[in-house]
């Protein structure tokens, strides 16, 4: 499908845009990764002011190509959820055993903003001697997590996983009375032409469930949309899929007092240590000096990354999934050297906006993360 053809279904045609960007130093970064192996291929696609200014395929990928993408699967989960409390059935401050009575225990206390901004003080996985949370549906995954010990009291930690959305998604459809896929198909999938784009059957392999926090799957043009939708303000064609109050609630801080330990992915990535580092179900990278978030995302472990910049008011969506043998071998971690991609855009940005004052390539931009092995 054609730029010229996307942008017009998505948003009313616009006069080409006068300035021009140089993404070439962007398009060498990916091609340099799939050219290392890392990635057998990719997508890639930035908008601006809702108009594509790049989109590239790389590798062995098409703009048809189905990809796993892990956590970048959680902005979805929540926009899911966020619908149905716009809908008056479920309320942020529901607490979990106002639908699930069985839990009994402390995790009956976790509000359904806690399970989704992962300070619920559920544990994160199931321990390594249980199952893995490879359950086709959100009852049976539940009816395991339910027994499972409460690391910490509602409120006090932060602790990134999965676990806690499984049960967020389990309300939902309790209050719904509608499964988790019927659900996000309807709220959001569909709403936004995401043909492509599912949560279930859930896949088996390594990485990839539980369904909410890690088993999505997409392809390019699908997660656009949603993100043309997200920044937006919950607009997409003319049609208010999200209300804007939902949107401000998954961006606001949802962190609150919770105790964050050192090194948490906002302060690797980024070397920011602010404390309001997660809303629901994404990201809060950067913050203005309100407290606002300006760079929100959602990324996965294999190396997807969805994300948007509201300082260039620019949105966009890395699509690939990580080969693990050789990004082991040589010491690459796919989970954080995509974010380097929207400070690269900002560059591009930048010397589009202001030709000649960025005379050196980009800024602080040119930044991998790589472990010893």
């Amino acid at each position: 499908m054609s730029i010229l053809l996307w942008t017009a279904c998505h948003q009313s045609p616009k006069k080409p845009a006068k300035v021009s960007y140089d993404f070439s130093e962007v398009d060498k970064k990916v091609q340099d990764w799939v050219d290392a192996g890392f990635y057998s291929g990719a997508g890639l696609i930035v908008v601006k002011n809702n108009e594509i200014v790049f989109e590239k395929i790389f590798g062995n990928y098409t703009q048809d190509t189905v990809v796993y993408i892990a956590s970048a699967g959680k902005w979805l989960a929540a926009a899911t959820i966020a619908a149905v409390v716009d809908e008056g059935k479920l309320s942020w401050d529901d607490p979990v055993n106002k639908w699930l009575p069985e839990f009994t225990d402390v995790k009956g206390k976790a509000t359904l903003r806690q399970l989704l901004s992962h300070i619920s003080g559920y544990p994160d996985y199931q321990p390594k001697e249980a199952h893995r949370d490879d359950y086709q549906t959100l009852k049976e995954s539940v009816a395991h997590i339910v027994r499972l010990p409460a690391d910490t009291i509602p409120g006090a930690v932060f602790h990134y996983g999965g676990l806690a959305m499984q049960v967020a998604g389990r309300i939902t459809e309790l209050a719904t009375d509608k499964d988790w896929e019927t659900l996000f198909q309807e709220k959001i999938a569909q709403p936004l032409g995401m043909k492509n784009t599912h949560f279930t059957p859930v896949h088996q392999g390594g990485g990839h469930s539980p369904m909410l926090g890690g088993g999505a799957r997409t392809v390019l043009h699908d997660y656009a949309a949603f993100l043309n939708m997200i920044s937006n303000n919950g607009l997409f064609k003319g049609k208010q899929i999200l209300s804007e109050k939902a949107i401000i609630e998954m961006q606001t801080d949802q962190v609150g007092i919770a105790k964050v330990a050192k090194n948490e992915f906002v302060e690797h990535a980024r070397a920011a240590k602010h404390h309001g580092i997660y809303g629901l179900g994404e990201w809060r990278e950067e913050l203005d000096s309100a407290g606002k978030a300006v760079l929100i995302s959602s990324p996965g472990w294999a190396g997807a990354y969805p994300w948007i910049d509201n300082t260039t008011n620019t949105y966009g969506f890395f699509i690939t999934h990580v080969n693990v043998s050789k990004a082991n071998k040589d010491g690459f971690l796919s989970f954080y050297s995509s974010p380097v991609l929207p400070m690269m855009v900002r560059d591009v940005c930048k010397k589009a906006a202001f030709p000649g004052s960025l005379k050196t390539g980009f800024t602080n931009s040119d930044k991998e993360i790589h472990w010893s092995n």
